[in-house]
Parts: structure tokens; C-alpha cells; sequence
């Protein structure tokens, strides 16, 4: 069976689209024009543009300035859209020229054709629901789709916190386990003074706190918009009546706590508070990917690595080597983390380009933010299920590097001096002494201080030294 086809025209000219399609001529020219990455629009972000629809369609009609029977059809359309249905009608990729028009219009021209349809139109007679001038009456795609950015950001966020919360408490859970373990301490890769194992899993707990408190610090910019500001902050062909209640609203459908920007050209052209979240994330990434690397390192070998640490087993490691298990879980956040922190360098050149009234690099902001904020999601998901909660302690390797290590006549200085110390840790190292035996020949301290003052466990918790 042939397609179908009708005809739609705007300023450039005609053009031909498929008759069963909802979305309109301004969505297809620019699916024409930016094949860039082959990946659609978030469906969260469209989602949110649908959810700014509606408040505007509401507001509007509340105030007459829509007229009801309008009002209430785009207000159907919107809901059908936030129910999940015409998904497939969003079709510009998520990179594109025009600061989001493109976007903006492809939500404008579904919405448009559903409530025709409604209306008991035909799809493409904009007569009846114009797509501009009704369903995207008061506004404009410069605060539109930063303001959909925002409330994006803030949904994908919360899925993120929600799992730091998980990641944290698992971390928590780890530490307290491991709390009476005696391991080896290193700096640089080298031995240094014993500490318990319980200890390096409370410092992965506390730094993923930290990362945790810095992005909620951060979000509360996303609930600063500029809706009503329309082109550059003017608040040119928004209404009174628009105005004053468009942000309220929006707070109402969306549950946040949104207010409108006190000066709108600010809110309009500046986009800095983007790259702050996305330095967040930054963060985040490093302190994720430090404590990967941490764990590949303890869990090394298992017979020829440090082998501290036990990781959970996942799939096999190698398709030569029998038996071999990798730390795949580790190694994916590894990964995310090296996405995350790239995406964070185009984030900062885009939010940094924008020129006078308007950044006109808001698609790739937001394509390389929802994706730092929904891999993160991931990768600290998998980080807590697959692998923190299931990790064994092997006390026999960590007691063993304990015993072998000169590392605790570090707690000789103040008794003997650091050279001394030093040439004691040197024969011991060369010898194989032990540290106790050579302070004990040499008379340099009696048995019974010795013992006290190089009792391993007594060495990882802070105390007052006296000489």
C-alpha cells in the first residue's frame, strides 16, 4: 500500500509529509537539515516542553486570552503526549541549529495535530490549531526550551541522587563490616602505615556524600526560569496576565519549587548554570573513578596482586585464558567517568560561546548533560548492586602485608628520630629482621613501650604521642 501524502507551506516554500505523521513541515526541514547524531530528542526533555504547553495553554485560557474550545484540545494533546503516546512523532536529532526551534517546534506541531484531530480536523490545517500562534501563544523557544532543560536536569537528577543514596549506605554498610581489618596504607603506589580496611571504605562513603550534597547545592539553580522573558527578556508579546501567572503554574504541574528569574535578559542569555551542574558531575566522576581504581588495585592478582579484597564475580574475564575474572564492574564506571568528564569540556565551550542576548548552543548542552546525568544513573547503579554489596574481605593477604611491611616504624620517630628510624627501615628491608627485633638489639627502646607503641591497631585511629 502507498504512502499517503499531504502538503504542508511555510515561509521557505512546500514541502510533502507523510499524511499519518503529527508532526509539520518546520519538524521535518529540520530532521532534513541536522542528521548530526542519530540520536532523537530525550524523551524526559520532550515530556517536559509538552509540560510547559500545558501550563501555557491553561494560563491562557484562564485569562481568555485562548479560547476554550482551543485551550481544552491542546490540553488533551499534552496529556496524550505525557501518557507516552507519539513518541515516534519526535524526530529532530537532539543536536541541532537554532537554539532549540527546531525542538520546540516539533512539540508545537504534534501537539498542534493531535487537538486538530480533536477537533475533528485534519492533520496539517493549522485553520483550526495553529501551531505557532496558539499552542505556542506567549512564549518563545528562548525560554521554552531552557526552562525544559532545567526541569529535565532536575528528573534525571533525581534518579542519580536516589542512587548515590543507595551507593552511600552500601559503602556505610562495607566500612562497618570491614572495621576491625587490619591492611596495609600506601602512598604513591608504596607501602606507608597500617590503617583498617574499614577506614578506606568510610573515606569511598564520605567522598560519595560529598559529591551527593554538591549536586543538590547545584540544582537549586534549575528552578530559576525565565518563562515569560519570550525572545530576550523584553517579555515582548507575553501578556500581563501570562506573565504573572505562567511560572506559577508550571511550579504546579511540575511539584518544584520554580520562580522566575528577576532579571530576564540574565535568564535568557547566560547558561553558566549548566556548567555548574555539569561540574558536579565532574566531580562526581572523579570521585567515582578513583574509588573503581582503588578496588581493581585492592582486588588485584588473585594470586600475584595485592588481593586485599575479594570482588564479586560477574562473567568470565578472557576468551583464551580459563578462569580469568576481570573487575568489569569497576571498569565500566572507569569508563563513565572519562564520558562524563569529556562531556563536561563541551558543556563549559558551549555555555561559554553564547554571543549577546542568547546562547544558541543550548541542543548540545543539554545532549551531553541528560547523557553525563543518565550514565552516571547507570553506572552508580551497577557500581552498588553488582559489585560494593557483594565484596569479601580476604584478611589472610591483608594480615600478611601488614606483618611484611616496614611501614610502622614511621611510629619510631618521635622515640628515636627519623634517621635512626630510617636506617632501622632500610636493614630490615635488606635483612629481613623484623622492626622490633633490630630496635630490641640495638637497646634502643624496652619491650614492653615497643609493643605499645607499634601495636598495629592502636596506629590507625589518631593519639596523642609523647616521647
Amino acid at each position: 500500500m502507498e504512502k499517503e501524502f499531504r502538503t504542508e507551506h511555510d515561509s521557505v516554500g512546500d514541502l510533502s509529509i507523510d499524511s499519518g505523521a503529527y508532526y509539520g513541515i518546520q519538524t521535518l526541514r529540520a530532521k532534513e537539515n541536522f542528521e548530526i547524531t542519530g540520536t532523537k530528542l530525550t524523551f524526559a526533555f520532550v515530556r517536559n516542553v509538552v509540560i510547559i504547553k500545558k501550563a501555557a495553554a491553561k494560563v491562557n485560557e484562564d485569562h481568555g486570552l485562548l479560547a476554550r474550545e482551543k485551550a481544552d484540545a491542546i490540553i488533551a494533546a499534552c496529556d496524550e503526549i505525557l501518557h507516552g503516546k507519539h513518541r515516534k512523532d519526535f524526530i529532530v536529532d537532539a543536536v541541532q541549529g537554532g537554539a532549540g526551534t527546531s525542538a520546540n517546534m516539533n512539540v508545537n506541531e504534534v501537539i498542534a495535530n493531535i487537538a486538530i484531530e480533536k477537533l475533528g480536523g485534519k492533520k496539517g490545517d493549522y485553520s483550526i490549531i495553529s501551531p505557532n500562534d496558539d499552542v505556542n501563544m506567549e512564549q518563545s523557544t528562548n525560554d521554552v526550551i531552557p526552562t525544559a532543560g532545567k526541569l529535565t536536569v532536575l528528573s534525571l537528577a533525581a534518579e542519580l541522587l536516589c542512587e548515590l543514596k543507595k551507593l552511600h549506605a552500601a559503602l556505610l554498610a562495607k566500612a562497618k563490616e570491614f572495621d576491625g581489618i587490619l591492611k596495609m596504607g600506601r602512598t604513591q603506589l608504596q607501602d606507608a602505615v597500617p590503617m583498617r580496611l574499614g577506614q578506606a571504605f568510610r573515606a569511598f562513603a564520605t567522598a560519595i556524600a560529598r559529591s551527593k550534597d554538591r549536586i543538590e547545592t547545584s540544582l537549586a539553580e534549575m528552578r530559576t526560569i525565565n518563562m515569560g522573558a519570550t525572545a530576550i527578556g523584553t517579555a515582548i508579546n507575553a501578556r500581563e496576565e501570562y506573565f504573572a501567572h505562567i511560572t506559577e503554574e508550571l511550579a504546579r504541574l511540575t511539584g518544584e519549587n520554580l520562580q522566575r528569574a528577576e532579571d530576564l535578559f540574565d535568564g535568557t542569555q547566560n547558561v553558566d548554570c549548566f556548567a555548574a551542574v555539569s561540574g558536579t558531575l565532574k566531580a562526581l566522576a572523579v570521585n567515582l573513578s578513583k574509588m573503581s581504581s582503588d578496588l581493581r588495585l585492592m582486588s588485584s592478582g588473585p594470586r600475584t596482586g595485592l588481593g586485599e579484597i575479594i570482588l564479586p564475580a560477574k562473567q568470565n574475564g578472557s576468551s583464551i585464558m580459563p578462569g580469568k575474572i576481570n573487575p568489569v564492574i569497576p571498569e565500566v564506571v572507569n569508563q563513565v567517568a572519562f564520558l562524563v568528564i569529556g562531556h563536561d569540556v563541551t558543556v563549559t565551550m558551549a555555555a561559554e560561546a553564547g554571543q549577546l542576548e542568547l546562547n544558541a548552543f543550548e541542543p548540545v548542552i543539554f545532549y551531553q548533560l541528560f547523557e553525563s546525568l543518565r550514565a552516571l544513573t547507570g553506572a552508580v547503579r551497577t557500581l552498588s548492586e553488582n559489585c560494593i554489596v557483594g565484596i569479601e574481605a580476604n584478611r589472610e593477604r591483608c594480615a600478611e602485608w601488614v606483618k611484611r611491611s616496614v611501614g610502622i616504624v614511621t611510629a619510631l620517630n618521635p622515640y628515636i628520630g627519623y634517621l635512626k628510624a630510617a636506617e632501622i627501615a632500610k636493614e630490615s628491608l635488606k635483612t629481613g629482621e623484623p622492626i622490633k627485633e633490630i630496635v630490641l638489639r640495638e637497646g634502643l627502646m624496652d619491650a614492653e613501650k615497643l609493643d605499645e607503641v607499634l601495636d598495629p591497631l592502636l596506629l590507625t585511629e589518631p593519639r596523642i604521642t609523647h616521647s
